[in-house]
């Protein structure tokens, strides 16, 4: 029988593609990722990597053996799962991702529920960006993400992900209170400040300047969205923002709907093998309460 912590190594290897990155994630080194695959490959009997310049790929049996060993790890975390739903109590830990705006909006609330109710429940948080947080959730260095998903802006699929809604959040213009912009094709000529390019914010908010008629004038850019809300406060800049990110606070300026009232899609993420862990239930119930 094949070593379950070997095969897992493979199916590192199948998703995140180098022997660095493997390592890193599970906090080895390299070299002794390298001798666990080395002695997978002596125990199934044929050559499972192959050089490639610099780095190695998988061979044929070895791509095959790494996706049923995806099913074998999901397998084992089903079975957690349904151990730990036979527990009395919530307890263990659960790794979360989440951005920035709704940890703002939602953490605080969402730590105090569990904190209140299931005080054996650890959770750590990592603010990430959701595009690689999904394929982090999926690569298991995380058990839940919250993610979101901006109008005509769909996010990759990963196989073995459950997407359940959790809130929907307007999208509004946001400028200073003495602007004189009242629409967003008045905004042409203004310093705006947008998130840098790549996100699925900055696109969505380029795309929307467009059908306006203009290209928007980045003077400033930053993933830090308390930055854009400070620059609209102090009358240096204008900029699309989520509600979540002023939520429970005075607005930064005056907020103005674009044309048909957009909204982003903002939603949890698990594994479907790991969903049903009493502590990913539980934490995921207690984003869901926030949210509402």
């Amino acid at each position: 029988m094949y070593d379950v912590r070997r095969l897992r190594l493979l199916k590192e290897l199948a998703d995140r593609g180098t022997l660095a990155e493997v390592a890193a994630a599970l906090r080895f080194s390299p070299s002794t990722v390298s001798q666990q695959l080395a002695l997978l490959e002596r125990e199934v009997g044929v050559p499972l990597l192959m050089p490639s310049g610099r780095r190695v790929v998988l061979t044929p049996e070895a791509q095959t053996l790494a996706a049923r060993a995806g099913e074998v790890l999901d397998l084992l975390e089903r079975a957690e799962a349904e151990v730990a739903a036979r527990t009395v109590s919530v307890a263990g830990t659960v790794r979360l991702a989440i951005f920035q705006s709704a940890a703002l909006a939602l953490l605080p609330q969402t730590l105090s529920v569990v904190a209140t109710e299931h005080p054996r429940l650890r959770v750590e948080v990592v603010q990430h960006e959701p595009e690689s947080a999904l394929q982090r959730t999926a690569t298991r260095d995380f058990d839940l993400v919250v993610a979101e998903q901006y109008p005509g802006h769909a996010t990759a699929w990963h196989e073995g992900l459950d997407h359940r809604p959790l809130v929907l959040d307007p999208l509004r213009l946001a400028v200073p209170a003495a602007s004189g912009v009242r629409a967003l094709a008045d905004a042409q000529g203004e310093a705006w400040v947008l998130e840098p390019r790549g996100a699925a914010s900055r696109h969505w908010a380029d795309q929307q300047c467009r059908l306006a008629g203009f290209e928007p004038d980045v003077r400033y850019e930053s993933a830090d969205l308390e930055v854009h809300m400070r620059l609209v406060e102090s009358g240096n800049a204008v900029a699309m923002l989520p509600d979540l990110v002023w939520s429970g606070r005075r607005a930064p300026g005056r907020m103005i709907v674009p044309e048909g009232a957009p909204q982003r899609e903002v939603f949890t993420a698990a594994r479907v093998s790991g969903a049903d862990r009493p502590a990913v239930a539980a934490l995921r119930a207690a984003l869901e309460r926030a949210a509402a």
